[in-house]
């Protein structure tokens, strides 16, 4: 929206359209209106161009208003020009004069009598007088939509705001229906009454410019604040400072954490080396009454190993509280690829005999197992870890915790492998009983 200031120097252009001639209007419009303001400047003498009964303008006014609107675009293709839709809407008006609508299609360019540049170099009052209509032709509107705003997607013609707002420029029902535009017994200035006489018909168009904008005078969408629905008994209630509530205190917050700070020191402990026997069961105590300490005492899967190795009692309390969490299947995976030892047997076995665990789990450290066993050079190592191996077999099939035909191939070749081993015979004949 201009301001009064900009607003005259706007209507002072328009007035030149008696003697000056056009293109040197436009060429003063750019130098009195920076590129910043030109959509403005533009808009402002759209709002007057929608005037019904040409009271606000001059017949020459209103061509030099439709020069200004068009070449200040000049640069841009015709359908990058914002106001593009009101030129070829005034083109296509059956209503307006011939000769503005001969204005506007040749400065759209439609037109082949004269081009753009030789038909700004008069005024606007001696292309009226020169005006010929018989040298002229009217495309359907239609042809010049197609034309011109074909590019231009349809939803920016559609605003719901725009379509249902009131015009800003109205007849006034005070002046007479014949009354001249140009006569001094009329002022448009906005919330004033026609002051017969004052004379200032430039200034009050400068008052309306500067108090209107192009969208109109939209509908106020008021909408009515929603009730306020009754609070359940189940519901939450906000606390208000002048609601009677009955505040609860937690006595568990900022309470002492030292015994959370024991545990984590002892584990810490753990990972390094064996515990004393007191230490040992310090932890197992504290895990049993509190076994939400598991997960803030520091152990991350990466140092379970660590635990297993050298406190395995610990680690099978520890698995067993950890084993609802969503964390568990990492801590199975870091124990399942563990070097095989005799203290990760000892906590596999305790946990299958104390929890669930998944069949995977337990098939896949059976594998890691024999595999880890076959992989020994040293014989008496090999022996050893495979004694341990063929026992351990043995108590999860008596324990019936995993189901000895799904890995019978396996553990038989095994067997046979190993077979100078007393344990490993005791282990196939046990696989006989079973087939």
């Amino acid at each position: 929206m201009l301001g009064f200031e900009d607003s005259g120097k706007l209507l002072k252009l328009l007035h030149g359209g008696e003697e000056t001639a056009m293109e040197a209007i436009v060429s003063d419009f750019n130098s009195e209106f920076p590129r910043s303001l030109h959509l403005y400047a533009c808009s402002s003498l759209a709002l007057l161009l929608e005037d019904p009964k040409d009271k606000l303008l001059t017949p020459t006014q209103r061509l030099v208003a439709f020069a200004i609107i068009r070449q200040a675009y000049a640069s841009q293709p015709p359908s990058s020009n914002p106001f593009i839709s009101m030129l070829v809407n005034a083109a296509g008006d059956e209503e307006a004069e011939k000769y503005e609508r001969t204005f506007i299609l040749q400065l759209l360019g439609t037109s082949s009598v004269t081009n753009s540049c030789e038909l700004l170099k008069q005024s606007a009052a001696d292309y009226i007088k020169k005006f010929d209509l018989s040298s002229h032709s009217f495309p359907p509107q239609e042809q010049l939509w197609q034309q011109y705003c074909s590019k231009i997607p349809p939803e920016l013609f559609k605003c719901l705001f725009k379509d249902n707002s009131v015009k800003n420029v109205m007849p006034d029902p005070d002046v007479p229906q014949g009354c001249d535009s140009n006569s001094p017994e009329f002022d448009l200035h906005p919330g004033v009454k026609p002051k017969i006489g004052s004379g200032v018909r430039e200034e009050s168009i400068a008052g309306s410019l500067s108090c209107l904008s192009l969208e109109g005078l939209g509908p106020q969408w008021i909408r009515p604040f929603p009730p306020r629905l009754p609070v359940l008994n189940g519901e939450l209630v906000w606390l208000n400072p002048d609601s009677n509530h009955e505040l609860l205190w937690d006595y568990g917050m900022c309470a002492g954490t030292s015994r959370g700070a024991a545990v984590r020191d002892l584990i810490a402990k753990a990972l390094k080396g064996p515990l004393a026997p007191a230490q040992q069961e310090q932890v197992l105590v504290e895990l049993a009454n509190d076994p939400k300490l598991v997960y803030h005492c520091g152990l991350t899967p990466r140092k379970l190993p660590d635990l297993v190795e050298n406190n395995p009692i610990i680690a099978v309390e520890v698995l067993i509280k950890f084993v609802n969490s969503p964390e568990i299947p990492e801590y199975f995976t870091v124990l399942v690829s563990m070097d095989m030892s005799l203290h990760s047997m000892e906590v596999v076995n305790r946990l299958t005999t104390t929890v669930e665990l998944p069949t995977e789990f337990i098939h896949m450290y059976i594998t890691n197992c024999i595999s880890s066993c076959q992989s020994i050079k040293d014989r008496y190592m090999q022996n050893r870890l495979g004694r341990l191996v063929c026992v351990f077999l043995q108590s999860l099939i008596r324990n019936k915790i995993i189901n000895v035909h799904d890995i019978f191939i396996e553990v038989q070749a095994f067997c046979i492998e190993f077979s100078r081993i007393r344990e490993a015979a005791g282990l196939f004949r046990l696989l006989k009983t079973l087939e």
